[in-house]
């Protein structure tokens, strides 16, 4: 009697040598691009960024503000601005300082929506638009739910230039709420893996 034919069980093995050889000649590749495009990349600091900021909004009407409602809560809904389904479109400013004065160094852009209808809780879509400093031109995407009053932690989905294929998180904290001058200031810390 024969014994079995085995080399349909070894003929894989000669193949995964160069499919392996492809994928590391693609990460190089990609690699070498991504260094060349005058980008920074995170390969010094093995792909974490911490990043500390304060985020200033100002709900005044006018060309200081930096809100805007599109959105109202309907009728029985509650009666302050954070009722259940309203909805702002915001372009806040991001400082090195809880100090207004403080350095810009970027924009909060995006929407934010009331959507609970038992607690002050916030769904928010950020871009966070540097403007200055080493990630000027680089943008942070979060989404999240954000309960006001306690320390917020949202999610970091996304990301461009510096940032390309970021996630991670952020911590912020009101360090100003908005009264009595219509101006709010939240401290950040966003923590990067790109």
């Amino acid at each position: 009697m024969a014994a079995p034919h085995r080399a349909s069980a070894a003929r894989p093995l000669p193949l995964l040598a160069p499919l392996v050889a492809l994928l590391f000649l693609a990460a190089a590749t990609t690699t070498a691009t991504a260094a060349a495009d005058g980008v920074p990349t995170a390969a010094g600091n093995g792909g974490m960024t911490h990043l500390h900021f304060y985020f200033h909004e100002i709900y005044t009407a006018g060309p200081n503000g930096t809100t805007a409602a599109v959105a109202s809560p309907p009728a029985g809904a509650g009666g302050s601005s954070f009722g259940f389904g309203s909805v702002t479109v915001v372009d806040d400013m991001l400082r090195e300082g809880a100090d207004p004065a403080s350095r810009l160094i970027g924009r909060a852009q995006g929407l934010t929506a009331a959507a609970s209808l038992s607690e002050v809780a916030i769904t928010t879509l950020l871009n966070f638009v540097f403007t200055d400093g080493p990630y000027n031109g680089s943008t942070l995407a979060m989404f999240g739910r954000a309960l006001l009053g306690t320390v917020m932690e949202r999610p970091i989905v996304g990301g461009t230039g510096a940032f390309r294929m970021a996630r991670g998180y952020t911590h912020s904290r009101m360090v100003k709420s908005a009264d009595p001058d219509n101006q709010l200031v939240l401290e950040y810390d966003a923590y990067v893996l790109h």
